[in-house]
């Protein structure tokens, strides 16, 4: 796993959302090409459409994480491990930033609820925790990857 936490704020920097930067240093090496991988994503910014709901970093990292250890089956066995995942991730995420809704991680921070994407320049990256947001998720998931065996069927 080379580097993706640099990867990943690369990826917002040039303009992809929280949950895009996220699933897309991860999406090639697990089997889905990174067009659609984008494209997957592309809602999940924000807090979901920028309603300020689960953090887009967070989303991206339970794409990733159904990506890299859930099966194709619809068995009750699969949800469960895959549930269990997303809140263990979701924990450890808490515990690093506080919290996993995008308007708490704003806090402070003019958090509209527009449609419309906020200009991504200077001063927004400077003021904003996203960058820093992407990273630790990346940083997360690449930790429980090490702990944990990728076991999972590509049905």
């Amino acid at each position: 796993m080379n580097n993706k936490k640099e990867k990943s704020e690369e990826l917002f920097k040039s303009g992809y959302n929280c949950s895009q930067s996220v699933l897309g240093v991860f999406c090639e090496e697990f089997g889905l090409d990174f067009n659609t991988a984008m494209k997957i994503s592309s809602s999940f910014g924000g807090g979901m459409g920028r309603m300020r709901e689960v953090c887009g970093a967070v989303s991206g990292m339970f794409m990733a994480a159904g990506l890299i250890y859930s099966s194709c089956n619809a068995s009750s066995e699969n949800k469960t491990r895959q549930y269990k995942i997303v809140q263990e991730l979701a924990e450890k995420f808490k515990q690093k930033n506080g919290s996993i809704i995008c308007r708490d991680l704003l806090k402070g921070i003019e958090n509209s609820t527009s449609y419309k994407p906020s200009d991504r320049n200077s001063e927004y990256y400077k003021k904003r925790p996203c960058s820093q947001i992407v990273k630790d998720a990346v940083d997360i998931l690449e930790s429980y990857i090490k702990e944990h065996k990728i076991n999972y069927e590509k049905q």
